[in-house]
């Protein structure tokens, strides 16, 4: 016994969508930005970050924080006996904005690349596609065209 299964008429259409090379070229984007993400997030805060700790007294940045006061509830204690501290996570934030900036220099470069690849691919087509100058008359024309010229004219 078969069932008949109504399928939506944008099924098609999503299926064509979905193994077309515009999908799937964003998908591995989408895989690789994730993967040089990390890439960017290691190098700020292993790299980089220390470095800029050295200027600053030896500071780890993501130990930057302000304590936030609680103005309406009493402090909050966890299991330990600990008062679990409001803070302003400043530090974390700074690291992120670095990152951030590496990320988009990057992506800036590599947009810049590629529009200069595709100007060149753009003007050797152009180059290609023009039509070559007809050659110039023989001398045998141009005697030719200078008689018809003068039988024309008597």
């Amino acid at each position: 016994m078969e069932k008949n299964i109504h399928k939506p008429k944008w099924w098609d259409e999503f299926l064509a969508f979905a193994v077309k090379g515009n999908a799937m070229a964003l998908a591995v984007g989408t895989i690789i930005g994730a993967a040089f993400s990390g890439i960017t997030k290691s190098l700020t805060d292993d790299v980089i970050m220390p470095i800029i700790a050295i200027f600053m007294g030896g500071i780890d940045f993501s130990e930057l924080k302000l304590t936030l006061p609680r103005l309406f509830s009493e402090p909050v204690v966890d299991e330990a006996g600990n008062v679990i501290l409001n803070t302003l996570n400043y530090g974390n934030f700074i690291s992120a904005v670095i990152n951030f900036l590496i990320l988009a220099l990057v992506v800036f470069f590599l947009v810049k690349g590629l529009n200069k690849l595709a100007a060149i691919g753009k003007k050797k087509e152009e180059e290609a596609v023009k039509e070559p100058e007809p050659p110039a008359p023989s001398a045998e024309e141009v005697l030719l065209t200078e008689i018809r010229d003068l039988l024309k004219n008597k």
